[in-house]
């Protein structure tokens, strides 16, 4: 057995390792975490690229700020393309914000992104905390920071990333109204509403929190009807905690239909909107095992596939132990049953597990990999972080040395070699895959990768570079012509004037093509430049000229 003395100079690290060094270090090891990787989104979020959905987003932005200028007369921004059926929130706070930032249009957007996802992790860290401790928020922390399909998607995508961090808080707050039932905070109801409402204005999905809230609220009235066994009492105590409960609605509408103002035009928009996503068209084909198939005839185990491919080893790790642990409390629940604290676990599974249950069932129109459920990534987090901390305790309190570094030191390794893909895939996080399909580059030619172009910043730099190299170190006055393969405000942002983009392929000068779809060998040239990784190669550019 070790005895653990703080007199012997390696006490410190034997108690690191055993897992029993005192709570508030890892509030301040989670702190300090946090800090970092806000001063990694300011030093880095110049270098991620224009994905294809952010031009039409910025200017949605825009129309949305011409409603309320003009008096709430000018109604362009209803009529542009499908986007008044979501909420305009980021997108309003991306054009104000440009309008007094130093940097360029995208890269506020970007830094906002950015700060937006590390809102999401905060928010996972503070429901960790609540379920199992400080440990376990740091777990979270962690493990959300180091899960590519959201680091990666916080930079440009303007819907999918606020919607999973109002998500979490919404499941943050539930949680702890469930702490307070049944006479929770006045201002943690008008809390939840707040979130909740600006939840809804990026997205009508976001009515699943109230759902889950609900199912949260009916598990807790039935613990304590377990205990009362008296329904009469059960019955008034209902009524009591709806009516509590009530005014975060008015609440939430007041905020949604500020950031969403289609949704105050008509009483029966927001259930329009809901009804329309429920059967969303997209007309697209998705690169799956291989094959083009089209997006409404994907298998229907498409999604639990892609998740199983792109979240991290140590999180599915974390997740079996997670079920591992949740299953054992199950079949043998210790002596002492804490009924609030399993209702809160059970709240985050649900968050969690449901929307992939749901498309089980259902089998929805799913577009490329699981961006439209981002927001099952935090929750995930949080559970296998619980699962870790679980067997950390086991662990220690075993104060087995050897056992407790047998832990630690795969789990630190899997640590770094994860942030070590990552920083190898920077600034492309995003179209991660893990070791069980061979990484990116076992991923090539089965599944999708750089879906969104976002290499084409890469390449329209390498190609300025190029042509000022050829030119003797000055670009020089003289026009050139360029095709795109991709979006091209995703090339043509990057570039000075003197590059001009064509319509036509036999006009241009150059190619800047990403790789979707293999685009990039629909045009013959001499490859001057291409941006790889691993191995893999993302977007290139030819030299078009004989």
């Amino acid at each position: 057995m070790t005895v653990i003395d703080p007199r012997y100079p390696d006490a410190g690290l034997d108690r690191l390792v055993a897992g029993v060094l005192p709570h508030s270090l890892f509030y301040d090891l989670s702190l300090r975490l946090l800090l970092s990787i806000g001063v990694l989104i300011v030093l880095s979020f110049p270098e991620y690229g224009i994905i294809w959905d952010e031009e039409v987003q910025r200017q949605y932005g825009l129309l949305l700020l011409n409603y309320y200028a003009s008096g709430l007369t000018d109604l362009s921004a209803f009529g542009f393309d499908n986007l008044y059926l979501y909420g305009g929130g980021f997108d309003m706070a991306g054009a104000l914000l440009e309008r007094v930032s130093p940097y360029g249009p995208y890269e506020t957007r970007h830094l906002l992104g950015g700060m937006i996802g590390l809102l999401g992790m905060t928010g996972a860290w503070r429901l960790a905390r609540l379920l199992g401790g400080e440990r376990t928020g740091f777990f979270a922390v962690l493990l959300l920071a180091l899960l590519p399909a959201y680091y990666g998607h916080m930079f440009s995508n303007p819907k999918d990333v606020p919607f999973a961090c109002g998500m979490i808080w919404c499941v943050h707050l539930s949680a702890r109204i469930i702490g307070e039932l049944p006479r929770p905070r006045w201002g943690l109801v008008a809390g939840y509403g707040a979130v909740l409402g600006l939840t809804l204005g990026t997205r009508i999905g976001g009515i699943l929190a109230v759902f889950f809230l609900g199912l949260a609220v009916l598990g807790w009235l039935w613990s304590e009807a377990e205990d009362r066994r008296d329904f009469g009492a059960i019955a008034r105590q209902t009524f009591s905690v709806a009516l509590r409960l009530l005014p975060a609605l008015p609440v939430a509408w007041a905020v949604m239909v500020l950031i969403w103002p289609w949704a105050h035009l008509d009483l029966l928009n927001p259930v329009r909107a809901f009804l329309k996503f429920s059967a969303f068209p997209w007309p697209n084909e998705v690169l799956y095992g291989g094959r083009w198939i089209s997006a409404d005839d994907l298998p229907v185990t498409y999604l639990p596939t892609m998740l199983a491919l792109q979240l991290p080893e140590l999180v599915l790790a974390g997740l079996g132990l997670a079920g591992w642990f949740g299953v054992r409390a199950v079949i043998r629940p210790p002596l002492m049953v804490d009924r609030v604290r399993r209702v809160q676990v059970a709240l985050v599974a649900l968050a969690a597990l449901f929307p992939v249950v749901y498309v089980l069932i259902t089998h929805p129109v799913i577009y490329n990999g699981f961006r439209h459920f981002l927001f099952v990534l935090p929750p995930m987090a949080v559970l296998a972080a619980v699962g870790f901390d679980r067997l950390w305790a086991a662990v220690a309190d075993n104060r087995s040395r050897i056992r407790a570094r047998l832990l630690a030191l795969p789990f630190t390794a899997a640590v770094v070699a994860q942030f070590w893909v990552m920083a190898m895939l920077h600034p492309y996080e995003y179209i991660y895959y893990n070791r069980l399909v061979g990484g990116i580059a076992g991923a090539e030619w089965h599944y999708e990768l750089d879906y969104w172009g976002a290499a084409l910043h890469k390449a329209a730099d390498e190609l300025q570079e190029y042509v000022a190299n050829e030119r003797g170190g000055r670009l020089g006055p003289d026009p050139v012509n360029i095709f795109v393969c991709g979006h091209p405000t995703s090339v043509m942002y990057f570039l000075p004037r003197q590059f001009h983009l064509v319509s036509e392929p036999e006009k241009a000068d150059f190619l800047v093509s990403w790789t979707q779809a293999g685009c990039n060998f629909t045009m013959f040239g001499q490859v001057v430049a291409d941006v790889q990784r691993f191995g893999v190669v993302l977007a290139v550019v030819k030299d078009l000229r004989e």
